[in-house]
């Protein structure tokens, strides 16, 4: 998979998350980066999709987390914007579900990487003329191997 995209719309952004989903196996994290509007929702949705799970993936900005069961994986969707810091992933228990599920964390960039040893940072940017770029950020072998 390339490295770097071009996503001028949200139904773009949206095919990506499918795309992507296509490489998830349980257990593996992926946090998401991005100014707001740069679409970590939308992607959210595609892998949503791409996994198989049923109903809509919204942000959890308001709970914090929302798992997603009855796909090919189950998706833990997780807003970490207004975690304070480590105290706060940890009050969350979710290296309770990091084995059996995808875990996607919007806002986790430097909060969340001690739940696995590898893990796919998606650096998402929104451009002047309202054109997203997604750059994927392997972090670990496994990853560096999976997207060749």
């Amino acid at each position: 998979m390339k490295r770097e995209h071009l996503l001028p719309t949200v139904a773009a952004t949206q095919t990506f998350g499918r795309q992507l989903a296509e490489l998830l196996r349980p257990g593996d994290l992926v946090v998401l980066a991005g100014p707001l509007g740069a679409g970590k929702t939308a992607l959210t949705q595609g892998i949503g999709a791409g996994l198989g799970v049923p109903g809509p993936v919204t942000s959890p900005t308001f709970v914090l987390a929302r798992v997603h069961r009855g796909g090919r994986i189950p998706l833990v969707h997780v807003d970490a914007y207004r975690l304070a810091g480590m105290a706060d992933v940890d009050d969350l228990d979710l290296d309770a579900t990091t084995d059996e599920a995808v875990t996607v964390v919007e806002w986790g960039h430097g909060l969340v990487e001690q739940l696995a040893d590898e893990h796919l940072v998606v650096e998402l940017d929104r451009r002047d003329d309202d054109v997203r770029t997604a750059r994927l950020v392997p972090v670990g072998a496994g990853w560096e191997q999976r997207l060749g």
